[in-house]
């Protein structure tokens, strides 16, 4: 990705029509598509990108920036380097949903199809829905109540260079909801799990049962 948009960058293109709506190219500066507004590829290096209630994308890619979707939003698939995405109410993503450092966040009804990843960040969801899977290196993930994530859970080992003792990510599966497929963590890791929820085998982490919304601790 990072090679696509900076050659975008040298090159400057102009906008171009793709059978969705209008493709949007940007080096420096944020996109923004408007209530019912139909876009094709939106990408820019340095800027955020959102779409407002209703709005819908193809590809929507930045380098340096948040990605923002509004309630009822449609995408392809979400890719930033540094910086945070949010999936708005009923949104739906169709393939991926990938940042390196950022937080993700799924609200009510959020529904995205392909993998969820990222290395450093917060992973959320509210009563959303996952279809490819969770991954992380450093995240807390927090499977809220409610949820459902298919494809499983992936913790990686931490390869880079540590001072003192490291935060352990947490990952809390809420009341009611359901992991479908292995939880597998390649590093220590606080793994909670409600007496409510349902999940797949676990290997490399011991779960702790809790009751009520959260865990005490």
């Amino acid at each position: 990705m990072t090679r696509h948009l900076l050659f975008l960058a040298l090159a400057f293109a102009a906008p171009a029509f793709a059978a969705g709506g209008e493709d949007i190219d940007k080096v420096n500066g944020s996109i923004r598509l408007r209530d019912n507004q139909v876009g094709g590829a939106l990408s820019t290096v340095n800027g955020s990108i959102s779409l407002d209630d209703h709005a819908k994308a193809d590809t929507v890619e930045t380098v340096n920036g948040s990605i923002e979707l509004g309630a009822d939003t449609s995408v392809h698939s979400l890719e930033t380097v540094n910086g945070g995405i949010s999936l708005g109410e009923r949104s739906r993503v169709d393939r991926k949903v990938d940042t390196v450092n950022g937080a993700i966040s799924l609200a009510r009804g959020a529904e995205a199809l392909g993998k969820v990843s990222n290395v450093n960040g917060r992973i959320r969801l509210d009563a959303a829905h996952i279809a490819g899977g969770i991954e992380t290196v450093n995240g807390d993930i927090d499977v809220g109540a409610d949820s459902k994530v298919e494809g499983g859970i992936f913790v990686d080992e931490n390869k880079g260079t540590h001072w003192g003792r490291q935060k352990l990510p947490r990952i809390v599966i809420g009341p009611h909801a359901v992991v479908d497929g292995r939880m597998v963590f390649k590093r220590e890791v606080e793994l909670f799990v409600s007496d409510s929820a349902k999940i797949g085998t676990v290997e490399g982490a011991k779960a702790v049962t809790f009751s009520g919304a959260q865990p005490a601790n």
